[in-house]
């Protein structure tokens, strides 16, 4: 066979709903030389990278730290722990990834019970407070940031309920945390997951979880092995929750360096002028797509900063419309998925990525997309909407 040449793939904006691009700091990060899992050295950054995102994740939860795998792990990790066969649990499902963690809670013989709510839509707390009086359920788990629709859920009136019934929250912060608040001692929330690749700035390939101490008693007590082996927690512990950090698992050192870098920023920027940044990208961004007459589909008052799923006008097809923004413009951006399919596309301005330069060349690029399939735009309309935007905002 033909041994391939070095990698060179054309450069890429990456505004879907994730992988964002990394920082610079962040790929720098991941030159440094490696380190054993065990090194003192590498045990003391695993240290101060649990001390970080515990500050990030606005948490004294003494059990945080980075999965060694992606996000959906860290979903994996928070349920197969806390439910055993013939718990009951209430699952708020609201798009694709709440339907993910109904399929994954079922599988650890729990009794699952899910509600539902049109995609793009979010739940009225009443709504889960009548399931979770009628099924007295061990967990409850719903999705803060739904990647699928741009649809952002109230949490803290959730965690309310959930105590008010004894049972554990969880609660799914992939597209949220170091974009908008997150706040799992204030809210009440047990067990919640994220990623790296995406409020982060990192490369894929960690999942942030944080437990409370009410969820470590119900892993504690557990009368089952937990059905993962990677992801069982009480084994984790030893190499994450102890000071002696025994072995379990091959850690991803550069991955590791990666995240610390991430949370270094994410620290160094502070979170609430973090989350004003994404908060004013988002209007700006929002100002531009209306004007270019692409309307969002999540409801009004719920809407994602981060995540901004929009519909695809009449007359503009799905797939070649994203094919030309990749191949024109290099800008990616993601297709709908289940009830959005083909109908709605998500444009993400997450971590690095939400900067102005990012939100005008998407603009632009978008209005030449929408021209091109006779769509009456004015040029500049777009870009102009959002400068008017930023220059409020100043």
């Amino acid at each position: 066979m033909t041994i391939p040449g070095p990698l060179n793939p054309s450069p890429r904006l990456l505004l879907g709903p994730g992988p964002s691009d990394a920082h610079p700091r962040v790929l720098q990060a991941m030159t440094t030389p490696l380190l054993g899992h065990l090194d003192p050295q590498f045990l003391d950054i695993m240290t101060e990278t649990q001390e970080m995102l515990r500050q990030v994740f606005r948490t004294k939860n003494a059990l945080t730290f980075p999965v060694s795998a992606t996000g959906t792990a860290g979903m994996e990790a928070c349920l197969v722990n806390l439910l055993e066969p013939g718990d009951k649990a209430v699952v708020c499902t609201m798009g694709y990834f709440g339907d993910r963690m109904a399929e994954i809670a079922g599988r650890t013989g729990a009794e699952v019970t899910v509600l539902k709510r049109p995609w793009g839509e979010v739940f009225d707390p009443q709504e889960v407070r009548e399931a979770v009086r009628r099924v007295r359920p061990k967990v409850v788990a719903a999705v803060h940031a739904e990647t699928s629709t741009g649809a952002m859920q109230d949490i803290e009136p959730l965690g309310k309920i959930a105590r008010e019934h004894d049972a554990l929250l969880v609660t799914d912060c992939v597209t949220s945390l170091g974009c908008i608040p997150v706040e799992p001692d204030a809210w009440g929330i047990d067990a919640a997951f994220s990623c790296s690749q995406k409020g982060l700035s990192c490369p894929p390939g960690l999942a942030p979880v944080t437990f409370g101490e009410r969820a470590v008693a119900a892993l504690k007590a557990r009368k089952t092995k937990v059905q993962s082996w990677y992801l069982d927690l009480s084994t984790i512990m030893s190499y994450w929750g102890s000071n002696d950090r025994a072995y379990h698992h091959t850690a991803p050192i550069s991955m590791v360096y990666a995240i610390r870098e991430g949370l270094r920023l994410v620290l160094e920027e502070g979170l609430e002028a973090r989350w004003a940044r994404h908060r004013r990208n988002h209007e700006a961004l929002k100002a531009g797509l209306r004007a270019l007459g692409m309307e969002y589909a999540a409801a009004e008052g719920h809407r994602l900063p981060p995540l901004n799923a929009v519909r695809i006008p009449d007359g503009v097809d799905d797939a070649a419309g994203r094919k030309r923004l990749l191949a024109e413009f290099g800008i990616e951006v993601g297709a709908g998925l289940g009830a959005f399919k083909g109908t709605a596309w998500r444009i993400g301005i997450m971590g690095h990525n939400s900067r102005p330069e990012c939100v005008v060349r998407v603009l632009a690029a978008l209005e030449q997309v929408l021209m091109g399939f006779g769509a009456k735009v004015a040029p500049g309309t777009g870009v102009g909407a959002a400068e008017k935007v930023y220059a409020t905002a100043s």
